[in-house]
């Protein structure tokens, strides 16, 4: 019988958009793309998710750059990967706000290992974005920022959240990692999908490490309050 971490791999493996995107807008798929990723995350589900224990989905926006777009696990940037899931990571050692409150929320809530063996974190898009800024720099971009965006990618959020709902989590609560634009969007969603009987909305890790980290303890304290009607 496969486990979670079979299926997810697989899952993360058959991600690939062959959609148009708008101009100057360029698709991120760390699994195709960034040499380690697909290994490095293979060993973290292997790790955490060997098994068929019943979870809950966690879904952020889409994939950044210095987090998963590196070690292809959501929230999890090289140096999370390395000091708390203690599996190495050959590439550059990026690092990612909001990975280290997610990390900082998990010993909050028990551990890695218990809160792995309850909650999965994904995205509502599973594949990132990148636009160029006025620096010429590559910088993230969300599926939201642009109407023309979210609508070219519109199916293949629907037809990648149904595939990583049949991989066997559960569908009474689903997490929603910002109270803005990505709530409003997985709602509508929800309401014609028919995905989730429940979501539950909260402030996203970026934007309390950027503009709320001096009450970040009042967030944590949050998050344990929410993700606790869901632990089974």
């Amino acid at each position: 019988m496969s486990t979670f971490a079979d299926r997810i791999i697989a899952f993360n493996k058959q991600l690939d958009f062959t959609g148009t995107l708008p101009a100057g807008i360029s698709i991120m798929n760390p699994f195709k793309e960034n040499g380690p990723a697909l290994s490095v995350s293979t060993q973290f589900y292997h790790k955490y998710y060997n098994d068929n224990h019943p979870r809950h989905l966690i879904l952020g926006i889409n994939p950044g750059r210095f987090g998963s777009g590196m070690t292809g696990v959501s929230f999890t940037d090289p140096k999370r990967m390395i000091n708390e899931c203690h599996i190495p990571y050959p590439g550059h050692l990026t690092h990612e706000p909001s990975s280290e409150y997610v990390y900082e929320m998990i010993h909050a809530f028990g551990g890695i290992q218990q809160f792995y063996e309850q909650f999965y974190i994904h995205s509502v898009c599973p594949l990132g974005f990148t636009i160029t800024g006025a620096n010429n720099k590559e910088v993230n971009y969300n599926y939201y920022d642009k109407p023309e965006l979210q609508k070219a990618v519109y199916p293949f959020i629907i037809e990648n959240l149904q595939k990583q709902i049949e991989l066997g989590f559960e569908t009474d609560i689903c997490f929603c990692f910002g109270i803005g634009k990505n709530e409003a969007f997985l709602r509508k969603l929800n309401q014609e999908q028919k995905f989730f009987k429940e979501i539950i909305a909260l402030e996203h890790p970026r934007y309390i490490m950027q503009y709320k980290a001096k009450t970040k303890q009042d967030y944590i304290a949050k998050y344990l309050r929410e993700l606790s009607k869901a632990v089974v």
